[in-house]
């Protein structure tokens, strides 16, 4: 049988155990004169996906970014958004105001981009204003004059209706008084016996010693018991001429005030036009002129601390305090005309920091409270009109996060509340009402995760349409080395020069840019690893001493240092 010689293996030699770049498709002597590269390299794939999902503004197509891996993804991520700057409908300014008729719900007001700060201001040197000049138009001559004719004649008609009762009882040997129950004198009729009034607890009394007859002490009864009830229908008539007075001084107060509420009013309503604006304006006049009372105080002089007996600071109350709260303007979203669609990194994506929630104070009474002033945004209303990124195993580990997320996205409406578990002694007593909200999120997860979602979770698929999967390897080319020394450079920048050695000198040479790309090879040789750098850049370290540190950045990489790598 015959049998052929076993072939002898081909040699190879310890130049081939490791596959080397060549010095030839480095383009530059030092990694200085390569185009600064930032962001990712190649993946043009995942960056038309991201495009598409960032200028889709379709409900829903929400967009899950997975298969990235390395170092501050969501910078990057933002910092590419801003530079796709896709088209989005511009986010209004947004505020807060009291509800006058149902104050537990506050109210929202959507004004033009730039006017909620000017609004609030305007609303503040308004009331600051009246607080001003209605103290000055009630203590006037001409408002004092016409207040006196009112309460003269009112007077002179409450003592008609005295003095008639009083003449009709006196002729019955009977006084009109007062007695002292506490610290109140109450009007009573009294007997007048031998000029003097008895009250009618002691006639009585005086029948049993002897003083009065029992038919005398009988008839005084009587005739107490018929003056009370004449006396009854008197004291109202005065309770009423008392009302009517009121009512003709609150007018009147109204009138002499309505000249300078209307004047502000009007000039806020015509440099706010909008319906909402002008519903809340009509409310604001009619709540100031029914509620003058705290505009009669000169302003400045309720505000002095006042003391306690024992020389102590007399405790302050809640927020009711002060009066004028109720008048204020809670800006919870503003913008500058030439802001630009917003792009926020929530690095910190608890509920309150994506929600918002309500703040509460603690008041002298012992209780709990909060209104419209104590609501507070989060990072989804400052998102508004934008871009909102976070990391989506943070995003889900917090509390309520993702119920509340899925419901935002679902609605496209933001409910601003405190999250329960933080006031064990009871839910907020406020209800603001909901903002209509245009944010398009961006969440930065793995595969598996995203998959555990999307058959788990049914929501899921219809908030979040989109996926930007990113390669992990993609084809070696001297496009791709190019793109690679440009990233490198920009984090080299970053990382190990200061900022001393980067404006004077070289980063890495061409030899230390050929091993570092030698690292980023996968086991396929025609395969390269695009995240790396971003991976392994932050454990290069400079030495204490600068000088080493410029050497290290100007010469070769030594192979002891990319072993380190």
């Amino acid at each position: 049988m015959n049998t052929k010689a076993a072939a002898k293996p081909m040699e190879l030699p310890p130049a081939k155990l490791r596959w080397r770049c060549e010095l030839s498709r480095i383009p530059f002597e030092t990694t200085a004169q390569a185009e600064l590269r930032e962001g990712f390299i190649g993946q043009e794939r995942a960056l038309r996906a991201l495009k598409m999902g960032a200028e889709l503004s379709a409900p829903g197509y929400n967009v899950f970014v997975c298969g990235l891996a390395g170092t501050s993804r969501g910078g990057t991520i933002a910092r590419m958004i801003e530079e796709l700057h896709p088209p989005t409908k511009e986010s209004l300014d947004r505020c807060y105001v009291n509800n006058f008729k149902l104050t537990d719900r506050p109210r929202l007001l959507a004004l033009p981009r730039g006017q909620a700060n000017s609004f609030k201001k305007d609303m503040q040197a308004g009331i600051d204003f009246l607080r001003r000049r209605i103290p000055q138009v009630f203590e006037g001559e001409p408002f004092q004059r016409q207040k006196g004719r009112i309460v003269e004649r009112f007077t002179v008609r409450e003592k008609e209706l005295m003095d008639d009762f009083t003449r009709r009882i006196a002729r019955e040997q009977f006084a009109l008084g007062h007695m002292q129950v506490g610290a109140v004198a109450l009007p009573e009729i009294f007997p007048v016996l031998e000029g003097q009034m008895v009250p009618i607890e002691d006639i009585s009394k005086m029948v049993h010693e002897g003083k009065l007859e029992s038919p005398v002490a009988e008839d005084i009864e009587r005739k107490y018991e018929q003056f009370r009830q004449e006396f009854t229908v008197v004291y109202r008539k005065t309770l009423t001429l008392s009302r009517e007075l009121a009512s003709e001084l609150s007018y009147l107060e109204q009138e002499a005030a309505s000249v300078l509420v209307d004047g502000v009013i009007e000039e806020l309503k015509e440099k706010y036009p909008g319906s909402s604006v002008a519903e809340y304006l009509e409310e604001v006049r009619h709540h100031l002129l029914d509620n003058l009372d705290p505009f009669k105080e000169r302003e400045g002089e309720g505000e002095h601390d006042e003391e306690t007996p024992d020389g102590l600071p007399k405790p302050q109350a809640g927020p009711e305090r002060d009066p004028f709260r109720v008048y204020g303007v809670n800006v919870i979203l503003a913008h500058d005309n030439d802001d630009k669609s917003p792009v926020i990194f929530e690095t910190t994506p608890t509920y309150a920091n994506l929600f918002g929630t309500i703040q509460r104070a603690y008041d002298a009474r012992g209780g709990w409270t909060s209104d419209f002033m104590d609501l507070r945004a989060g990072s989804l209303l400052r998102a508004d009109g934008g871009f909102l990124i976070m990391y989506s195993l943070e995003a889900l580990s917090e509390v309520g996060v993702w119920r509340a997320l899925k419901r935002t996205l679902n609605h496209n409406r933001l409910e601003i509340q405190p999250l329960e578990m933080f006031y064990p002694f009871g839910g907020s007593a406020q209800k603001p009402e909901a903002i209509d909200i245009n944010v398009k999120v961006i969440l930065i997860g793995d595969r598996s995760l995203y998959e555990l979602l999307y058959e788990y979770e049914e929501d899921f698929r219809k908030i979040f349409k989109v996926r930007v999967e990113f390669d992990e390897e993609m084809a070696m080319s001297d496009g791709v080395i190019a793109e690679y020394a440009g990233r490198l450079r920009a984090l080299s920048e970053k990382e190990i020069c200061t900022p001393s050695t980067v404006a004077h000198l070289p980063l890495c040479s061409n030899m230390a840019c050929a091993r570092l790309v030698e690292e980023t090879r996968s086991p396929r040789a025609s395969l390269i690893l695009p995240t790396w750098p971003a991976k392994r850049i932050t454990t290069l370290r400079p030495p204490e001493n600068p000088w080493s540190a410029r050497r290290m950045c100007a010469a070769p990489c030594p192979r002891k240092w990319s072993a380190t790598t």
